[in-house]
């Protein structure tokens, strides 16, 4: 698993050759999700609402450097990291 990017305690995290949709994960504590990174839809897990907010703003100022992140990982390729919400 790769790191994209840490912000407030949150990981942000993507796999090598993972499953459709474009997706990434996220960790906060004792917290799993999986976001999809057109739509920012929850697939799986869950957030604290106020923790989900702030991925998802993350999400939209990012969105193509996810999906650039997205191809580098199905293409097995080190993916660049991508800057914390600030």
């Amino acid at each position: 698993m790769l790191v994209l990017s840490t912000f407030l305690g949150i990981l942000i995290k993507m796999f090598h050759d993972d499953h459709n949709p474009p997706h990434f994960h996220v960790e906060y504590g004792e917290y799993r999700a999986v976001l999809e990174i057109g739509s920012g839809k929850l697939l799986a897990g869950r957030l604290p609402k106020r923790v989900q907010q702030l991925v998802k703003e993350w999400r939209r100022r990012h969105r193509n450097e996810l999906r650039r992140a997205w191809v580098d990982a199905q293409a097995g390729r080190q993916p660049r990291r991508i800057r914390p919400l600030e």
